[in-house]
């Protein structure tokens, strides 16, 4: 018998829903609340009610949220104590003293996490060595009498190689105060002394944070009868909520990596593979999928702060439905970062919102139609839309709300090409080998221009495009990382020395995933030539052959950086081993019925006004091809086919749009 299964992920606008039960797909889209856990319990049960199953019928229930994304860009978190040692308690401030604006003069950076008053320092000492100098148990007992905070964050220098002196600090910190404690070896074991302070900080902040909210989410799916719901890491992976409660900082991005994980199902035969283009209400996503396998990466940064544990490599930028459009100081017209969120939201939700948003410029140019209903059963105010659009027309001086929703397009579809450009041409790709994957509840309407923009001639756009991240869920592997340094040269790296530190780190991951025998182990290194900064990755033999290695980088690095130097020593800098028990996407299967055109609407395009067809999504017929202008609306997003582009559906319910870029 089939498995009912449930995938429910928290945007900033709208919570998505996904139900596979008895192999049909069933989706539900509820504004997100407050509290993320009551819209959750919200979006179940309309998403139940339509599949016709009951909460208790559930077999497993996987979860993203902005939890921690949000608490750590609104600086919303856990008040937090730093824990260091003596003479770098400032570590944090000094940062890597790179600026965010090269030329501006005024450009401070982010203002730290953990404040002076709060960070402690320590009378210990380790060198890559060993310990030169204990800790002294009293003065951390001591310490901890002066500490009043909700969570502490411990960071000593050199303790990715020695933890010895902070696992007793922590331990002992743990014995003493009623709060979390989060330990950098435990966080993450590597060198680079801002960054890995910087991320235990991260995870000491969002500890209560992360715990409180799955506390709450537990409480409301028990009284339902629902099951534990399992979370997407930033990894891409799924875990159980144990094992994030305790690495909390691995929630960072959850939501993002899910729809990755779902685009990646969808990648064409024939392409170099697809880019990943998520608008939701709040922020675009985009990145790359190769081969079936996400872009990961362990160099990110939230709100400013470095956040460095391995991630789906996802660019974001602030353009989404709800972001707000205005004009600035100079009279240009500006769209985002900021959001009207889902409550007001837009103009044209009829909730007291005014401000002319980008869903109210789609409105307006006839991408969506007055009678058609968004996540909730939500319907539109035209009148509401046009009365803010005519507001920014006089303002940026434009000749009306039609001249205005055109500007306000154009200016979000400039900022979300440079982001496909940032994970694609400024990385070495050229993105007309890719097809470009579409969805969140705006990506279908801004996919073909896009896509012209940056001469890719095919997009896809998934049958659950609306809520995709709820359903990559579904499809999710478990994966579980860990990673450890240790500074060598290839030519000085014995085969004893590190099979034991790879058996190590297996162990470790080993301990986390739920049923071991069934992993998978990929062994991976951090490699440089000597005298560089920065590390490539790559895969590691077993057992550990040095010469293949160093191969293995000197071809990595041609294709990242275009030359090789077989000469130069290669310097091994980080070992990692990551645990994936695989997943299984649910069968799709989609058979359209009846008449699709359901009627006409005018549109506006790059060519003027048209009359434009509106079609059906669960009645398009398969392999027929639609000419554009057209316009598909299927309940949680709606897909625009512009002039010159044509439209077809597949067996499995997912629109191919081929333009002649």
């Amino acid at each position: 018998m089939d498995e009912t299964l449930l995938g429910v992920d928290v945007g900033g606008t709208f919570t998505d829903v996904v139900v596979v039960a008895d192999g049909r797909l069933t989706t539900a889209k509820v504004p997100t609340t407050a509290d993320q856990s009551e819209g959750v319990l919200d979006g179940v049960e309309r998403a139940c009610d339509r599949a016709g199953v009951g909460a208790t019928a559930v077999d497993r229930f996987r979860h993203a949220t902005t939890v921690a994304v949000n608490a750590m860009l609104e600086r919303s978190g856990a008040t937090t104590a730093l824990v260091t040692t003596e003479g770098f308690a400032d570590v944090l401030a000094i940062g890597r003293q790179d600026r965010p604006s090269l030329y501006d003069l005024d450009a401070r950076g982010p203002t730290p996490l953990v404040p002076a008053a709060r960070r402690y320092e320590l009378d210990e000492r380790a060198t890559t060595d060993g310990i030169e100098r204990s800790v002294d148990p009293d003065e951390v007992r001591a310490l901890a009498t002066e500490i009043d905070a909700d969570a502490v964050a411990v960071a000593f220098l050199h303790a990715y190689a020695h933890p010895e002196n902070e696992r007793r600090a922590a331990s002992i910190l743990r014995s003493e105060l009623d709060v979390p404690v989060s330990a950098s070896h435990e966080v993450l074991s590597e060198f680079r002394e801002y960054e890995r302070t910087a991320t235990t900080v991260a995870d000491a902040v969002l500890t209560p944070v992360v715990d409180d909210y799955l506390d709450r989410l537990a409480d409301r799916a028990t009284d339902r009868g629902l099951p534990a719901p399992r979370v997407m890491q930033a990894n891409g992976g799924i875990a159980d909520p144990a094992t994030v409660r305790e690495r909390a900082v691995t929630t960072v991005m959850s939501g993002p990596a899910a729809g990755v994980v779902g685009a990646a199902a969808f990648e064409p035969d024939d392409a170099d593979g697809v880019i990943t283009f998520d608008m939701g209400g709040t922020s675009s996503d985009v990145s790359l999928v190769r081969d079936g396998s996400v872009e990961r990466t362990t160099e990110a940064a939230v709100g400013g702060h470095p956040i460095r544990i391995p991630m789906v490599d996802v660019e974001t930028v602030g353009a989404g439905g709800g972001s707000i459009a205005s004009v600035d100081a100079g009279g240009a017209l500006r769209v985002g970062p900021a959001s009207a969120g889902a409550d007001p939201g837009p103009a044209c939700y009829g909730r007291g919102g005014t401000e002319p948003t980008v869903t109210d410029a789609a409105l307006v140019l006839g991408y969506l139609g007055p009678d058609t209903t968004l996540g909730a059963d939500l319907g539109l105010d035209a009148d509401a839309a046009v009365a803010a659009l005519d507001d920014l027309a006089t303002a940026a001086d434009l000749d009306g709300p039609v001249d205005a929703a055109r500007g306000v397009f154009r200016v979000a579809n400039a900022t979300m090409t440079r982001a496909i450009r940032g994970v694609t041409t400024e990385r070495g790709h050229d993105p007309r080998r890719f097809a470009l994957a579409a969805f969140g509840g705006a990506g279908p309407m801004h996919a073909a221009p896009l896509a012209d923009r940056l001469g890719v001639d095919r997009v896809v756009v998934p049958r659950a495009s609306g809520v995709l991240s709820a359903f990559g869920l579904l499809a999710a592997a478990e994966h579980h990382d860990a990673v450890r340094t240790h500074r060598t040269t290839l030519g000085d790296a014995t085969r004893a020395t590190i099979e034991d530190l790879y058996e190590d780190l297996r162990d470790r991951v080993r301990a986390d995933v739920s049923d071991p025998g069934a992993a998978t182990y990929r062994r991976q290194a951090d490699l440089r030539y000597v005298g560089q900064s920065h590390e490539l990755t790559v895969d590691v033999s077993e057992p550990f052959r040095p010469a293949d290695l160093r191969e293995r980088f000197h071809a990595a690095h041609e294709r990242a950086r275009d030359y090789r130097l077989d000469d130069e020593p290669v310097e091994l800098v980080n070992c990692r081993v990551t645990a994936t028990i695989e997943g299984t996407a649910p069968e799709r299967s989609f058979e359209g019925s009846g008449e699709p055109r359901v009627g006409t609407r005018d549109a506006v395009f790059d060519d003027g006004r048209r009359e434009t067809a509106i079609y059906d999504w669960p009645a398009l017929v398969p392999e027929r091809a639609i000419d554009g202008p057209a316009i598909v609306e299927g309940g949680e997003s709606t897909v625009v086919c512009p002039p010159g582009w044509t439209l077809v559906v597949d067996d499995e319910g997912t629109i191919r749009l081929e333009g002649s870029a």
